[in-house]
């Protein structure tokens, strides 16, 4: 062993002091990203939600399931998802139909309250000034919010599918499965369409959460927040449904969310769903910037 080998052995070579460095960056960045997520999940708030999403599932499985037991043809032949019809045949469908019925108010709804609170209530509490002063940086605690942000879109997409999944194991059979064009597949392939589908609904939301965030920049309220970014959702879906508006509707962010269906096609149909997550991305990057402009101007010192 030489001795320049020998020194940076025993600690004493020159590129030691960057490795030390870089070492703790990647540390305290793995530190800082693990508390924001044991902060957010811990909450009551973050439990409650997470338990409404759960419920819808149990309450659709139920409802469908008396409908049938009474003798009725089954929820198909109204307007529900396009999956409800299918529940009796296979419990599998449930997951599908929770999907489907959550994603227009509920799980919006709940990653609103979750990424507009990421910066407002921290400044609400007087606590991102104490953020700031640590050496995160305000770009690497955005990053972070936004991070914690997309995991709790992963996790009450999860917890969703779950949930139908239980019950409707619990209900109705499971096996084989029809898709929507009438082929038939195996119920272990229908599982990983599921957890397909579970993912590209979760993806679906990074717009939702980068528009809170950037909200969440705004105002030192969280509760002002929390209220404009979910008054902005339902706005956005009102207009959504506006016939003389077809012309912008495709570039609402919500406008392609029901697309995930076109996953339970043979073959599978990919232009709205390449459509939808391109258009996810376009809005993330677009109010992710705004919230990034809008945080290294923002005053926490009041």
């Amino acid at each position: 062993m030489s001795q320049a080998e020998l020194k940076t052995f025993k600690g004493c070579g020159p590129d030691r002091p960057q490795q030390t460095a870089r070492s703790r960056r990647t540390t305290f960045r793995a530190t800082l990203l693990r508390n924001e997520l044991l902060t957010t999940f811990r909450r009551w708030r973050t439990l409650a939600l997470l338990g409404v999403l759960a419920a819808v599932p149990v309450l659709v499985g139920f409802a469908v399931k008396i409908e049938t037991d009474d003798g009725s043809s089954g929820a198909g032949g109204g307007g529900g998802p396009a999956f409800i019809s299918q529940i009796t045949n296979n419990g599998l469908f449930l997951v599908f139909t929770a999907l489907a019925a959550t994603l227009p108010f509920f799980l919006p709804m709940a990653i609103g309250v979750i990424a507009g609170d990421a910066i407002a209530g921290e400044a609400n509490a007087g606590t991102l000034r104490y953020l700031l002063v640590a050496p995160a940086g305000r770009t690497r605690l955005l990053l972070t919010k936004y991070a914690t942000v997309m995991a709790f879109c992963l996790v009450a997409t999860l917890v969703v599918a779950l949930s139908a999944l239980t019950v409707g194991a619990v209900l109705f059979p499971l096996g084989d499965l029809t898709t929507i064009s009438g082929t038939q597949i195996t119920f272990a392939e229908g599982l990983g369409r599921a957890l397909l589908i579970a993912l590209v609904v979760a993806a679906s939301l990074t717009g939702v959460a980068a528009l809170g965030l950037f909200v969440s920049t705004l105002t030192n309220s969280g509760i002002a927040a929390m209220a404009t970014t979910v008054g902005l959702l339902i706005t956005v879906q009102i207009l959504d449904q506006i016939p003389q508006l077809h012309a912008l509707q495709p570039y609402f962010f919500s406008h392609y969310w029901l697309s995930f269906a076109d996953l339970m096609r043979e073959p599978v149909y990919w232009d709205d769903l390449v459509r939808n997550l391109g258009l996810q991305a376009l809005y993330a990057a677009v109010f992710g910037s705004a919230a990034w402009a809008r945080f290294m101007a923002k005053d926490v010192t009041v």
